[in-house]
């Protein structure tokens, strides 16, 4: 990759593989914008958030390489292929851009605590880097993702182009759909969460064994702010999601207990 162009970089990873559907989708939008380099996992790492590998190597296999466009396949988590790709794979260059997806499936509500998706788009805004991540809601392997290609050609290009406030970075949901999404909206997280998680099953050895299911159960059903609701109206949501966990408006108040 030439260091002395004038192309953005644009570093993009994801959780289902370097190999899966909707990163092969991302990649090609992301072309027209910038110079690209792939950090994603070898295997499926859905579900991992920001877990880091600590007391394995990290192993990495050159995939391709071209003009523009660099794919590398990392042995570890999302989180360990980012930091990965910002440390050691870019030749010093820092990134204009972070993306993350196309997530088979959606990542919204609560989930977004648990998302390797997530992770990805958190660990670039860990490194003030701008950062979106795409989900879209079919979970086959071939999803059609054609219903959000122009969504998301306008919102990276808004981005490379505008920047993001700083302290944030974007979770990007899209309805799966047989016609046309509705359009977007900026929505709020919704604060649900998933009951009946586990379904007891026995093995043919007679050994019984837990397999995570789960059903979402929205925190209100009546606040139409959140993207669980748009999701479910045929919309496109944008949340914008930050990182620092301290409770600001509670400061005062625990230093009254504890101090």
């Amino acid at each position: 990759m030439d260091k002395e162009n004038n192309r953005p970089l644009i570093l993009i990873g994801n959780d289902d593989g370097y190999n899966s559907a909707g990163i092969r989708e991302l990649i090609k939008i992301a072309r027209r914008f910038g110079d690209v380099v792939v950090a994603a996992p070898l295997n499926h790492q859905s579900g991992k958030s920001c877990a880091i590998s600590m007391d394995v190597p990290l192993r990495v296999k050159l995939i391709s390489s071209e003009p523009g466009l660099t794919v590398y396949a990392i042995s570890g988590t999302p989180a360990d292929c980012l930091k990965l790709g910002l440390d050691q794979l870019l030749d010093g260059r820092t990134p204009d851009l972070v993306l993350s997806g196309i997530n088979h499936g959606y990542n919204t509500g609560i989930s977004t605590l648990y998302s390797g998706t997530m992770g990805v788009a958190f660990e670039g805004l860990v490194h003030n880097i701008p950062s979106v991540a795409f989900s879209y809601g079919s979970f086959r392997p071939d999803a059609d993702f054609s219903p959000c290609l122009d969504f998301i050609h306008n919102i990276v290009d808004t981005v490379i182009h505008k920047g993001l406030p700083q302290g944030i970075c974007l979770n990007v949901n899209f309805p799966k759909c047989d016609g046309e999404i509705r359009g977007v909206k900026v929505t709020t997280t919704d604060m649900g969460l998933w009951v009946r998680e586990f379904e007891k099953r026995t093995d043919p050895f007679g050994n019984d064994y837990y397999w995570m299911t789960g059903t979402y159960q929205q925190a209100d059903v009546n606040d139409h702010s959140t993207d669980v609701h748009w999701i479910e109206q045929g919309y496109a949501t944008i949340t914008p999601v930050k990182i620092d966990q301290t409770s600001h408006d509670h400061l005062n108040e625990i230093a009254e207990i504890f101090c």
